[in-house]
Order: structure tokens, then sequence, then C-alpha cells
């Protein structure tokens, strides 16, 4: 029998004083959130402006850009229209017109689960700019792309913002409505969220809010963004609009058949190991607390809710630059909980290098920091922490030196490997990889030049030609492919590029991968 927590220890006072502070912690143009026990609010702080430009001041009542804390949305959406997932999969298949392979299901969408690969980190590859407009009809242009996965469905975890496109497009053709509509009719309506709707074209920001790119040091911009985008995010909401949801959550809390229990219920994958992540939700666990949640991200705003089961206790943060907002949520849930951080011990000097993923293509680089160390594989890095035994620990990812081998498991993503060591070469040079590429499976360019000795990718595809964007060195037929901004925020992070040659040893194609999407051979034209 699970334990529960002792909620006679949350802490009211410690959540708000830890709320109080963020204005401070999450110094840029604005923000707004609250914190909630037993679906009523405790306090709230909103402070800032939504525009810098106009002086228009943020409220409560200002409507902020949600991100992917719609997926969540959507799949009450599909609960409550369709069903059970599985009663859309006879469709997907229209709408993945060239994949080739077994199909994922529609639970592996809603799980993060299916195989596919990104269709925002696709944009980049197939010439999309950062700013330029992405229609409607463009997602189906992508999607129509897919050929194969980059891990069989219900294996792994691989954030996918496509998956929950796909959803609400198989919402709309099952029932002939309009998402938006059957949105606010099945979620937004009940739930009170009286001011929430679809935002889906984002450029134009809702109550004349304006996002920001920068920091204090660089100063702030304006943020421009080009995105219509449906299921995956587009919902726009108050923070009075979220704390009404807060409260309808705990409303429902004993009901089973409550969307949002039915959104909540555990999940797994295929091999039965038990999934952190299902329905648009991530489940995590806080002093003893199980809580589910999500984070949202466009450029320029930053987002992030969550609700803890057994202590009632809810936290809101909505932002208007690029703070970090999920920081600052699980930063007063700990509060609240008095959850107190653990001595971490000395990270050895050897753990520092990079190693190569043969399976999935992607370079590990870890870099000590004390007791604490940074680990570069997926979007971002991990924030680890030294532990007695020599190995590094945090959140979900664990990893530890085996001789010359990095040993690395991601419970996240159902997901362990042997990593082999890659010399780091700083000075290779990419004279090899100049030239013109093709990836058939997304029906796209890739030229690489050198200026001044410096790499540069240019993509051309169905959505344009892109920006070029700068390789840097990694190691021996290695390098990282750095991409800062793109469609979606934030962007991908650094792809790793591996040159592959014949027997004769000249170059025959580039292996391309970022987490987001793996695993892509672009071969020499």
């Amino acid at each position: 029998m699970s334990r529960r927590p002792d909620v006679t220890r949350l802490s009211l006072s410690a959540a708000e004083a830890a709320l109080n502070a963020l204005p401070q912690s999450l110094r840029g143009p604005g923000g707004a959130a609250a914190i909630l026990h037993e679906g009523r609010v405790i306090a709230e702080r909103v402070w800032g402006y939504a525009n810098l430009e106009t002086g228009q001041a943020m409220t409560a009542q200002t409507r902020i850009p949600l991100c992917s804390i719609s997926k969540q949305f959507t799949c009450m959406v599909m609960l409550a229209a369709c069903g059970a997932p599985e009663a859309l999969d006879a469709r997907l298949l229209a709408h993945l017109p060239n994949f080739k392979g077994d199909l994922p299901k529609v639970r592996d969408l809603a799980n993060n689960q299916s195989g596919l690969r990104d269709y925002w980190a696709q944009t980049i590859l197939m010439g999309a700019k950062a700013e330029q407009f992405f229609a409607p009809e463009d997602a189906a242009r992508v999607f129509a792309y897919l050929q194969s996965p980059h891990f069989a469905p219900g294996t792994r975890y691989s954030y996918n913002n496509g998956n929950f496109r796909l959803i609400a497009d198989l919402i709309e053709a099952e029932t002939g409505a309009a998402f938006a509509d059957l949105l606010s009719r099945h979620v937004l309506a009940p739930a009170g969220m009286e001011a929430a709707y679809l935002a889906a074209d984002t450029r134009t920001a809702p109550d004349g809010i304006a996002g920001y790119e920068g920091s204090e040091e660089t100063g702030y911009l304006p943020a421009e963004n080009g995105l219509w985008w449906m299921g995956d995010a587009g919902m726009a909401a108050s923070l009075n609009d979220m704390c009404s949801y807060e409260g309808w959550i705990d409303a429902t809390r004993d009901d089973p058949a409550s969307l949002y229990n039915l959104a909540a219920a555990p999940q797994s994958f295929r091999d039965g190991t038990r999934a952190h992540y299902g329905f648009g939700l991530q489940h995590h666990g806080i002093g003893g607390d199980h809580f589910t949640g999500h984070g949202g991200a466009l450029r320029g705003f930053r987002a992030y809710r969550m609700a803890g089961r057994d202590s009632r206790f809810s936290v809101v943060v909505l932002l208007n630059h690029h703070g970090d907002a999920h920081g600052a949520a699980h930063g007063i849930a700990r509060a609240a909980l008095g959850v107190t951080s653990v001595a971490a011990h000395p990270v050895a000097a050897d753990l520092a290098g990079q190693w190569y993923c043969e399976e999935t293509g992607l370079l590990a680089r870890i870099e000590p920091q004390g007791s604490h160390a940074r680990l570069h594989f997926g979007t971002g890095p991990d924030g680890l922490a030294g532990q007695a035994d020599g190995s590094l620990k945090g959140g979900f990812v664990k990893a530890a030196r085996d001789g010359a081998d990095l040993v690395m498991a991601r419970g996240l993503e159902n997901y362990a490997a042997r990593l082999t060591p890659l010399a780091r070469d700083l000075a290779t040079s990419p004279q090899d990889l100049t030239g013109r590429w093709i990836c058939e499976e997304i029906g796209s360019e890739m030229e690489i030049t050198t200026q001044g000795g410096m790499g540069y990718a240019i993509f051309k595809g169905p959505l344009g030609t892109g920006r070029p964007e700068l390789i840097r060195p990694a190691a021996k037929d290695h390098w990282q492919l750095v991409t800062r901004r793109s469609l979606d925020a934030p962007a991908p992070g650094d792809w790793t590029m591996k040159l592959i040659r014949d027997e004769g040893g000249a170059p025959e194609a580039i292996r391309l991968s970022v987490w987001l999407a793996r695993n892509l051979i672009w071969k020499k034209a």
C-alpha cells in the first residue's frame, strides 16, 4: 500500500512566502501566479506589465497563452467527445499517408509514446524560419512526409507536439465539429473558465499582451510568433480562469468519471513499466504527494500548473517572458510540503567528458560543477547531483561511469543505454561536410558551406529556405548543429551530426539526430 503524505504539515504560510518572492526571482516584464488549497485561492500575485510598449499593466484578467498546458485539455475533449482513444485508431492512417511499419495507437499519441518525430523540430530541417507563418494546412504537409518512427511505438517516451495536433485533427474528423467548440462545451464551460478560449493564431496575442525575449542583461524585445496550432497548444487563459480550473479539479476529485481523473489515470509502456506521462499530464512526486501538471512555452511566454492529489495543493505560474515557470511552481510546492534539498557529494573530475549513443545518434556531454553536474543529451541540460557512490542523479535521470563508458538511465523515457566515449576534437574541420545532402524522408536538402573556416548548414524544403545554422565541431567525424531559434520554443537544441564514410573513406551520408527527432539520414547529392 502506498504511503500517503502527512498533509497536516502542509505550510500555506511557507507557500505564500515563496509566492511573494516570485516578482524578484522571476524578474521580467510581467507575471501572474496563485496558490490554492482545497480548490480555494489562498494567495495570488500579479506584477509588472502585459505590454511594455503600451504601458498596459498585467492583471488577473489578462489572458496569456498557455502553450503546451493545452495538451491536457485536448485529451479531456477526446475523452468527452469520443470516449477512449481507441475509438480514433482507425482514422490515424489517413493523417499519416506515407507511414511505413507499425502505426502507433492514439493512446500512444496521448502518452507521448508514438515514436513519431516532433513536427516542430522537423520544420527546421524542412526550411522554415523562426518567425514565418505556419498555416493550418502546413501541419498536414509535414505529417504527410512522416515515413518511419525513431523508436517502436509504446516502448519509449519522447515529447512530440505533433501527437496532440493529430489528436485534435482526429477529434474533428470523428465528430464533425470544430475543436474550439468542443473545447468550450466539454471543458471550459464546466470548469468555469469564462474567458479562456482557443487562440490558435499566435500572430495576434490576446488582450493586447506581448511576450518578450531577452533578459535583464540583454534587454527585453517583443517576441514575434507565426504559428497556427491546435491541440498541442493554442489555448489562452487568465489567472482567474486557471484558478477556476484548479477549483474544478478539486471539486470533482472524488468522481472517478471526472474528465481530469480520467486524464490523470496511470498509463504504462508496452512492457508494463509505469509511465510518468500520460494524456497531457506529467506525474511526479514531491514531499510524498503525487502531483500532476504540465508546462508551456512559446517565444515570449512561459507557464506552468500543477496539483497535488492528497495535499489538494495547486500552483499556477504565468509569465510573458522566459522566466523559469516550472522551477518557480515546483519551488512553491516544495516549500509548502517542507521539502529541503539533500546535500550532494562532490562530482569526480573524471565524469567530465562526452560519449556517443549509437541507438539514438546523440552525443552526451557532462560538465561537473562542484557537487553538481550538467548532462547535455535532451532538449535542455539535466541538472544532476553527485551521489555517495560516485554516480549522478537528478529527477528521472541517473548516470554513472563504468570503465570508460557512461551508463545512463532515463526513467521518464523508459530508456537506458551504455554510451561509448568520444574524444573531443574542437579543431576538426567541417570541410568534408561541404556540399549538398538530401533527406528523402522529409523531402529536404541540406547545403553545408564554410565561411572563413566555420561550418554552416542551410535547409531547403517544403516550408522554404532556412537561415544558415552554425555547425560546431565535437569530435572526429562528429559535429553539432546549433539551433537556438525555431517556430516553437524552446528550440530543439543541439543536433548531433555524424559523418558516415564509404569503404574508401569518402563522405557518403550524414546521420542527424536531436532528442525530439532522431536518426534522419542525409545522402550526398
